[in-house]
Formats: C-alpha cells, structure tokens, sequence
C-alpha cells in the first residue's frame, strides 16, 4: 500500500447507487466506502471477472492525475505492481531508424496497464470495501427527483425499483443516466464521431517470455492518415492499437481479406514484419470501434444524480488521459464532500463547476494530440520546432514547460494546459518563420527572440 491520506467519514452515511461497474464506478465505490456510505453498483454487462476480454481495449497509460487519486486510498502501490513504466516515445518512421523521444524529465514515466486487468482488480478491491454488485442488471429507467432505478431482464418485461438517496452516473459515454437527464429543460449536450475507428491488435512475448520490442517506451508508427500504437504487457506482450479511417482509399472498408492484410501491414509496418500473422488473425477477429467526444451540462441533477467520467465528458484516447480525468473526478469530489459535509447540493454544483472547464480543456488537447501523433510527427518542420522547444527547455525549464508534461506529469488543471499550449504555440509560430532556421535553431540568436516573446506573454516562472 502505498502512503494513505487521510478520508473523513461522511457526518451522515448515504445509500448510493453507482451505474456503472468500469474504472471510475469502482474506484468511485472504494471511496466512497471508506467514507462509510452504502454502496450498491449495477451494471448490464456480466462481470467482467468472468469472461474474455473483448479485444476492444487500449492499453490504459496511468499518469500524475490518476496515481494522486489511487493514492488518496492508499492503492497506488498495488496498481504499480501490475503496470508498466514507460518513459519515452519510440517512433517508427519509413525508412529510418527507430528513434526515441524522452516523455519528460529523468525519472518521469507513463505506465501501461491493461484495462481488463485493471478493471478486474479495482472490483475485487470495491467488493473488499463491502461495496455490493449487481451484474447483468441493466438499468432501463430512473426517478431522478427520487432517486430510484428500474432494473429488469427487458424492456418489456418486470421492473424491480430500487430506492436511494444518491445516484451516480459512472456507466461511459452512452450513459443511461445522462440520457434520462437530457430530458430535462436547458441541457445542452453534444457528440462528435471522428471518421477514424480503431481496431486491438497484438505481439506475443518471445517464446523465453521477453518482450519483442523496447518494453519501456510507447510505440507508435505513424502514417499520415492513419498509425499503429504498441504498449507492452507484463507477460511479455504488447497490446497494439490501429487507427485508421473507416472508409476510403487506406480503410478499414479496403482491408477486405487476409492478402490484402498482410500486404498492408508488410508495406506499412515492415519493421514488425515477423509478426504478420499475428496481426492479420487478429484484424479479421476483433471489432472495429469508433471514438467519440461528449460534452453536457449540466452535470447534475438537484442533489440526487451526478455524473462521473466518460458519462459527462468522453475524450479521444489520444492523450491517454480518460481515465486519469475520470479518477481526478472523484479525487475533487473527494475534497468538497470533506469541506462541505452534508450539502451534496453544493458539492455537487461546485464540482460540475470545477470539472466542467477542464474536461472541455482535455477534450481540445486530445484532439489535437491525435493530429499531431498521426501527422505531424512524420513532418520534419513539426520535428525541428519540437527540437528547438527540447533545446530551450533544457537551458530555461523554469521558461518553458512542455504541454504534455503539464497534462501528465503534474495534477494542475487542464485548462492551463490548453491555455499554455496556445501561448507557445503563436511564440513557435513566430520562431519557425526566422530566416534559415533550420541552420540557426540553437543558435543565441533563436534562444534571445525566444526569451522576448515569453516575456512579452508573460510566461514562465
């Protein structure tokens, strides 16, 4: 275990209802049992302690944010023990050697844990707290004045009502809860596909159980309009992830037999050429899946009905921050149930208030963050400038903090991150078009213009 602050009981323990038996609705369940709550968490699906895993996973990349809200409870020492540190990009271009880009400063690490197991461990540890599941029972109406739910085989058939006094929506971005308080007057709610679905692929361990590729760095080839990712797995494996366009001249629609296949991921991705059966057998065995931004508000309903992680704000994986957002979720709510005790309504008002502007802010980076892993980091001008951000960090890092190290690597809220990116981005746009950068970009020339512009934006320390 690792180094547990202290939780506050709750002045009156409440009977909850969680929707939702994933990564937040079982943290979520912990805390709030160790604030001495009744806790009961439905879900529709069976559990997933019983059953394969569905091959629509991506490796989960646990950063700051995530570690801060496991620690509050005192598990971030046992998470650890089934995750892996990564503390560096290995990128995989086209006819050129894999080259290798540091995530942060010495000793700061992503780390990647399969969701499947993660998500198998954190109910064993809710169920531990005495939190009570109730899988394959699926939620097909709420009384959000009254906090009741209705849980039935069918839509059709019996309905069992459950009374409660608080309901916590944690059941993802097609969450029944918040389709029942879209209904309400004055809520806005939004959802963007991306033409890009994604497909789980896989490398198996060498036969001595190692590991195929680097198993500290996460792996990414990227191709222009689509790329593959690889991060690596206690036994030696790596769970590997296709993003690519469903339609088109590269698609997923193109690949339509295994020749095709093979001949694809040959031309594309040679250097993990040993490997094509591999990935084929697994092309043609697993879902395609889409990804989807979701934005409401409000995220609330009186003190009776709240919202948590992808149920409020669902964001492209490309950040790898859903679930790290998700668990800070819980960590504020944490903070503002011990300051505010018995009034849920103003813990709950303050904390939509709270989150709100940050999920928008990650939603916006992640985003961006999937341009710039699927394209920008095969254009050699996106490469300089990362090279002279690199370089000037390294002489000025109290100047010029990276925006990923901002997101991943400290808990400060995302909007300052988004905020941050913004104001060096116009500052590199002003760099990149010095005369000859490319044969001056380290020179004191670049460093002083560097140095005016932060301080004309007010930046740094």
């Amino acid at each position: 275990m690792g180094p547990q602050r202290a939780i506050f009981m709750a002045r009156t323990p409440k009977n909850i209802a969680i929707i939702g038996s994933g990564l937040v609705g079982s943290l979520l369940a912990i805390y709030l049992r160790k604030k001495g709550h009744k806790v009961t968490v439905f879900d529709r699906r069976a559990d997933i302690r019983t059953v394969e895993f569905s091959g629509r996973s991506i490796n989960l990349a646990m950063s700051n944010r995530g570690w801060t809200a496991l620690e509050k409870v005192g598990l971030d020492s046992e998470i650890r023990r089934l995750a892996l540190p990564l503390d560096k990009r290995a990128m995989h271009l086209k006819d050129s050697p894999v080259y290798f880009q540091n995530y942060g400063k010495e000793g700061e690490a992503i780390w990647s844990i399969s969701r499947g197991v993660l998500n198998r461990r954190m109910i064993d540890l809710a169920e531990r707290e005495g939190s009570v599941f109730h899988f394959g029972e699926k939620v097909w109406d709420i009384d959000l004045p009254e906090a009741r739910i209705y849980t039935g085989a069918t839509e059709k058939g019996h309905w069992k009502e459950h009374g409660f006094d608080i309901i916590f929506g944690c059941d993802g971005a097609f969450s029944r809860v918040r389709h029942k308080m879209q209904r309400r007057s004055r809520f806005d709610y939004s959802q963007d596909f991306i033409n890009v679905g994604y497909k789980e692929l896989s490398i198996p361990a060498n036969p001595d159980g190692s590991h195929k590729l680097d198993p500290n760095s996460f792996h990414i080839w990227p191709r222009g309009g689509f790329m593959l990712i690889a991060m690596p797995n206690l036994d030696g494996s790596f769970t590997c992830t296709l993003f690519m366009p469903f339609e088109g001249n590269i698609s997923f629609e193109s690949i339509d037999g295994k020749a095709r296949a093979k001949d694809f991921f040959m031309e594309h991705f040679p250097d993990v050429g040993n490997e094509i059966e591999n990935l084929t057998r697994d092309f043609f065995e697993n879902p395609t899946s889409s990804m989807v931004t979701i934005k409401c508000f409000p995220w609330t309903y009186w003190d009776k009905a709240v919202l948590v992680g992808d149920s409020a704000h669902a964001v492209l994986p490309f950040y790898g921050q859903g679930m790290n957002a998700g668990f800070e979720d819980i960590h504020v709510l944490d903070g503002l149930m011990e300051a505010h005790g018995d009034r849920w309504d103003l813990i709950f008002e303050q904390y939509q208030n709270l989150r709100k502007p940050n999920a928008d802010a990650i939603a916006e980076l992640s985003y961006r963050n999937f341009m710039e892993m699927s394209s920008d980091t095969a254009d050699p001008r996106f490469l300089l400038q990362k090279k002279i951000e690199k370089h000037f960090a390294a002489k000025h890092p109290d100047l010029w903090e990276p925006v990923y190290s901002r997101v991943t690597f400290s808990d400060r809220p995302y909007a300052e991150a988004l905020a941050l990116g913004d104001a060096q981005q116009e500052i590199m746009r002003e760099i990149m078009e010095l005369p000859d950068i490319e044969g001056q970009w380290d020179s004191d020339l670049v460093n002083r213009r560097m140095l005016a512009l932060i301080q004309a934006k007010g930046l740094g320390g």
